[in-house]
Formats: C-alpha cells, sequence, structure tokens
C-alpha cells in the first residue's frame, strides 16, 4: 500500500487534514472500526469559538488558561483561539447543520458551557460531533483521492532506525536497530481486522488521529475506540508523551444499568441545570450541594464539579447524584436536547418532569504526543493531532468545547505543513513477518487482564489518588506488561491483543507522570501533595532508545 500521506484516526482532527491534503496528495485514513465510530461523532456541546462581537479572543483565552490551571501553553491556546473563527466558518461551507438563530450576528445559536465567561459555543442541537462527523463523512467517501480502510487496526509505525531487522514482526519489535542520525518514518502496519492480514503502508507522511484512552479506566463515556493506539504507538517510536495525568472525568455520564456510556451534555448545566443529591439523602435530599464547594456553582470548570460529585457520593454512601433541569419548559428542552430527552425517556426519565441520575466518568485525554502546533512530532513524516496530541492548548483541565476547536485548527496547519513539504522517496519496507509466532493458546488471558488493568486504574488512579495507589498500579502494570509483551512476541495478533497491549503503555504513562508531579492541578489532585506549586511545569516522558 503506497501513499502520499496515511491517517490513522476517522474523527474530526484527521477528516480535516484529509480533506485539506486531498487536492493534492493520495491520502490514506486507516479506521479501526466504521468511519463514523469514533469520539468525535458523539461529542454533543459544540465547537468553542468567538463569533460575538461582545466576546472577544482574550476572553477565550483568559478562560482556557484559567481552566487549565496554570499550565497552558498561552502561544499555542492564543494561536488555537485567534484561529477559531476561521475553522468555524470552513465547517459552515463544509455544510455543517449548526442550529440556527436569526437575532445572533453570524445567525446561529451560541451556548455557553462550564468554564465560558459568554455564550461562544456553536453547536448542531445536543449531537454536534454527529452533524460534523457526518457531513465530513460524505465529502471524504466522494473524493478520487481519499481511500478509506474501515476495519483496519494499526500496529506499530515504521521507522528508519528499525529498517536493520529482519522484517515485519522481528524488524519493529525483535530487530536490533542501528541508529544513524535522526530516525524517520516512512509508514506502519495495519491488520486487516476483518481477515487478520497484515498490510504494509508506505507513507512520506504519517498522522496519528487516534483519540484519546478512555478506555483505559472501567468507566467512560468514550467509544470502545478510545484505546489511546497512536499515543502507544508514538512512544514506542520514540517520542516524548506529555501531561499524561491529566485525564478528565466528565462529571456527568447518565447512571442507569442499561445505558453504556452516555454522556449528559455540560450545556444541561450551561442552560440552568442543577447538581443535587437525592432526596433520599437524608436531611439534605433534593438540595443542591455545588454552591458549597465553588462559587461558580454548576459552572464551574470540570475538574471541580467531578470532584464535588466524587466527594458528595463517597461521603454520603451514594451511587449517584441528581441533574435537575425539569424546571426548563418541556418545548425549551425537547429544541435544545432532542437526543438526552429521546434517550432519556427510552431509559423510563422524563427530564421535563424528573431529575437525571448522574456519575462522574473519563472523558478526555488531556494530555498526549508532544507536537508543535503544525502536529509535528520529535520524528520527521510522524504528526499527531486532536485528542492523540499534546499542543499545550488544554493544560491541566481542557476546558469544554475546546477540543474539536483544536481539531480543525491544528488538523488544517498539519495538512498544510505536509503539502509545503519536500518530496521524499521512501525507501522499500520489510512484510509482516509471522514465520516465528503461533496461535494463540488461551485468548481468555487477553480478556482477563483487559478487565484487571480497567479497575485497578479506575480505584488506584481516579478522581483523587495517593502516592501508595499510584505505587500500587505501578506495580500491577509491571506483572501485566510483561505477560502482554510475552504474549505478543509468541503469538499471532488479534485485535484485542494490539487494543490491550497500547492500553498497557498509556496506562504505564498516565501513572509515571502522576507519580512525578508532587503537587495538586487541575484534574490531578493527591492526598499527599495538596497544595499548588508556584510554577507550573508540564510533565514530559522520554522513551530510552532502544
Amino acid at each position: 500500500m503506497k501513499f502520499d500521506v496515511a491517517i490513522v484516526g476517522s474523527g474530526l482532527a484527521g477528516l480535516s487534514v484529509a480533506l485539506h491534503l486531498a487536492q493534492t496528495r493520495s491520502v490514506a485514513i486507516i479506521s479501526k472500526r466504521a468511519l463514523l465510530d469514533g469520539a468525535s461523532s458523539w461529542a454533543q456541546g459544540g465547537i468553542a469559538a468567538v463569533l460575538d462581537s461582545g466576546d472577544s479572543h482574550d476572553q477565550h483565552i483568559a478562560d482556557t488558561l484559567v481552566a487549565g490551571a496554570g499550565l497552558c501553553d498561552e502561544a499555542a491556546t492564543r494561536y488555537i483561539v485567534e484561529n477559531g473563527r476561521a475553522a468555524i466558518e470552513w465547517l459552515i461551507e463544509q455544510g455543517v447543520p449548526f442550529t440556527r438563530d436569526a437575532s445572533a450576528e453570524l445567525g446561529f445559536h451560541l451556548t455557553r458551557e462550564g468554564g465560558h465567561s459568554q455564550r461562544r459555543i456553536i453547536h448542531a442541537a445536543d449531537a454536534t460531533g454527529h452533524a460534523v462527523q457526518a457531513t465530513l463523512e460524505q465529502k471524504v467517501r466522494a473524493h478520487p483521492n481519499i481511500t478509506l480502510f474501515e476495519h483496519h487496526c494499526a500496529i506499530d509505525v515504521i521507522t528508519s532506525d528499525k529498517l536493520t531487522g529482519k522484517g515485519g514482526h522481528g524488524a519493529v519489535h525483535g530487530g536490533i536497530p542501528h541508529l544513524v542520525g535522526q530516525p524517520r518514518c516512512h509508514g506502519l502496519y495495519v491488520q486487516d481486522v476483518e481477515n487478520g492480514q497484515v498490510l504494509t503502508f508506505e507513507a512520506e507522511h504519517t498522522v496519528l488521529a487516534t483519540g484519546g484512552a478512555g478506555k483505559v479506566y472501567l468507566y467512560t463515556t468514550n467509544p470502545d475506540t478510545a484505546t489511546g493506539d497512536g499515543i502507544a504507538m508514538a512512544w514506542r517510536a520514540g517520542c516524548r508523551i506529555s501531561n499524561m495525568e491529566f485525564m478528565q472525568f466528565h462529571p456527568t455520564c447518565l447512571y442507569h444499568p442499561y445505558a453504556k456510556s452516555f454522556l449528559i451534555t455540560e450545556a444541561i448545566r450551561g442552560e440552568g441545570g442543577l447538581l443535587k443529591l437525592p432526596p433520599d439523602t437524608s436531611l439534605a435530599g433534593g438540595t443542591r450541594f455545588m454552591p458549597a464547594h465553588d462559587e461558580r456553582g454548576e459552572l464551574a470548570p470540570r475538574d471541580v464539579v467531578a470532584r464535588a460529585i466524587d466527594f458528595e457520593m463517597k461521603k454520603r454512601g451514594l451511587d449517584y447524584v441528581h441533574l435537575d433541569i425539569s424546571h426548563q419548559s418541556p418545548e425549551f428542552l425537547k429544541e435544545h436536547f432532542p437526543t438526552i430527552y429521546a434517550r432519556c425517556l427510552e431509559l423510563g426519565i422524563d427530564i421535563t418532569k424528573e431529575p437525571i441520575p448522574v456519575v462522574p466518568a473519563v472523558h478526555f485525554t488531556c494530555g498526549g504526543v508532544v507536537t508543535d502546533l503544525a502536529g509535528r512530532t520529535d520524528i520527521p513524516g510522524l504528526y499527531a493531532v486532536g485528542e492523540t496530541a499534546c499542543t499545550g492548548l488544554h493544560g491541566a483541565n481542557r476546558l469544554a468545547s475546546n477540543s474539536l476547536l483544536e481539531c480543525v485548527v491544528v488538523g488544517r496547519a498539519c495538512a498544510s505543513q505536509i503539502a509545503a513539504a519536500p518530496r521524499l522517496e521512501n525507501p522499500v519496507l520489510p512484510p509482516w513477518d509471522e514465520s516465528r509466532v503461533t496461535n494463540a493458546d488461551e485468548e481468555v488471558v487477553i480478556a482477563h487482564n483487559w478487565d484487571e488493568l480497567r479497575r485497578f486504574m479506575w480505584n488506584y488512579v481516579g478522581i483523587v489518588r495517593t502516592t501508595k495507589r499510584l505505587e500500587r498500579a505501578q506495580h500491577r502494570i509491571a506483572l501485566l506488561k510483561e505477560e502482554i509483551d510475552e504474549y505478543y512476541r509468541n503469538f499471532r495478533i488479534t485485535h484485542d491483543l494490539l487494543e490491550l497491549r497500547n492500553l498497557v503503555d498509556v496506562a504505564s504513562l498516565i501513572v509515571n507522570s502522576a507519580l512525578s508531579r508532587h503537587e495538586s492541578r487541575g484534574l490531578h489532585y493527591s492526598r499527599d501533595y495538596p497544595d499548588t506549586l508556584p510554577k507550573a511545569l508540564p510533565s514530559v516522558l522520554t522513551p530510552a532508545r532502544r
């Protein structure tokens, strides 16, 4: 398989890169499942951008810096915010059906979410991500220069320092590298999930746009595809990884035995939703609790709200708390939150008359592969965009609806960087080699390890952390990693094994980053280090050269 550009991932970041490049480059999009199965399609709230004269770039930047708890890169934040309007206008040109408002300056309704000082969230009702993805999907499928590989799972990128091995399984994982100068990425190995065949993709430029790593935890709002693949592949290739301790827990995931990972958008609180204790909670039942935790109440940043809910649940032995917006009119709720209204009603919850039971769940990976604002990583020819990357925008806590904005702005910049790069001749890449492996004897091992990993990450590396818990997690990860690496070396790969291998690598990065931070900041709260240090510094992990 030979292309100018290979993009791993089919979320908003990956599709943005593809559509901006496809006029002049041959592009492959490699999607682990169907094109719309990633996290972008699940995004409910919207996209933050300065679209009204009553708002300003400085206000948006200030809101982002406050939410990021002093750890945002101010130059990166300014660049992304100042390019926000152009990103929205490009999406409108593509035909994205944002919710209209004739009285608004731009003609579209703007809502407000936690941490924002202004209404600046442009949205398509309460299913913005799906509306954006469905629109871009049509463009991508129709483009003659874009080839789609759905149900294909990336294994590892191929760098020049690994090409001295014996090919395939050996070259990437068991060969002896001879480093001469700086390595360059020349493509990657990809498994066709449906038939198990491993393909070699040769590409001058490889873009990792695989999203986040929410599935490393037991409870998450993320889709099943969020297994940190791009972060793990970049780390194994030799890229630095930053700020992985900052895993954002969304405060409000629907609590229901028949609803898996259903998010209740922050816009519910932006439009007046109140967090309350359930009625049977002693004398305090039915009362608000957020004002006791933060003067901003329900509109405090996500880390504050998630910790407050976690505190109340643990203090009172609750399984959930209530989010109540039933004081709004039924017409308003059905117009602004049709998806949530319909899904809750299916489950016997009428949000026009009763509160919604909610719990925190892992939602967003604020850290990732260290990149510049054009998506360039430490390895020439390898890029990372979207949730896979760490540009410095999100700092210690992502401001609501900044993520889709980053996808479009940095995606566009990444495409421009690739388009301007001189053309190179790629070396011949070795095929995947399975001559030294056999079929797995007991695949139950994979399922067991997957479950064990997600449970101890939830229990030991959750919203509130201690050094002892982190060290326990670190010890268990080391044992799992040894077992999984042995399994990987000796048996033919499977989709489940590839994801588990990536999750274990990502879990290790999260725990090691958390252990390196001797303070509490943003999404990382440690009982052993409850204070915030006067100077904010990112955590940066550098892989050892092999």
